[in-house]
């Protein structure tokens, strides 16, 4: 592929490669520098991209390992600026949007509270629809490691939120009907 090819794939990729950056560093000033390294590095060896495969989950490794090394370049730097000490931004007032706004905090303490590692499949998998397999190569884990991670990170999603758990199937009842 050539770097054009990449360029425009680049172009039309940059919400979801943003959207993954704020869900692992947690800061949109951050994840805006991380993006833009991403694609510094993407285009500079756009000759590796391999054609026939999929271009959000080559970002996504890219973006992911530059992540990794800046969380190593973190421990030496000492502490970060909370996200939740920002302020809220004004919002539309009313009843529907408080619902709304208090419901997406949940959710997203919810997620927050999930670890890095479950937080990371859920993501990958349900936001970004990359398929197991993908999501594993991403990561660089077995696809059945993908598998739990995010079956655990959905329960916990599910009592987070309050949601039971569906009543346990029946045996089938042999002679009924």
């Amino acid at each position: 592929m050539t770097e054009r090819g990449v360029e425009d794939q680049l172009v039309d990729f940059l919400p979801n490669l943003r959207r993954f950056a704020i869900s692992l560093c947690r800061s949109r000033e951050v994840a805006d520098d991380l993006v833009q390294t991403a694609c510094e590095r993407a285009l500079a060896n756009a000759q590796s991209f391999q054609p026939g495969t999929r271009f959000d989950a080559w970002m996504f490794r890219i973006l992911r390992n530059l992540w990794i090394d800046e969380v190593r370049k973190r421990k030496t730097a000492g502490p970060q600026e909370d996200i939740d000490a920002q302020p809220d931004l004004v919002g539309v007032s009313g009843e529907r949007e408080a619902e709304a706004r208090l419901t997406l905090k949940s959710v997203a303490e919810a997620i927050d509270g999930l670890s890095e590692d479950q937080r990371e499949v859920l993501l990958l998998v349900c936001v970004e629809e990359l398929s197991y397999k993908e999501a594993a190569e991403v990561i660089g884990a077995p696809i059945g490691t993908v598998m739990s991670r995010l079956a655990r990170a959905r329960r916990n999603l599910a009592e987070a939120a309050g949601i039971s758990a569906p009543p346990e199937r029946s045996a089938v009842v042999k002679g009924a009907g």
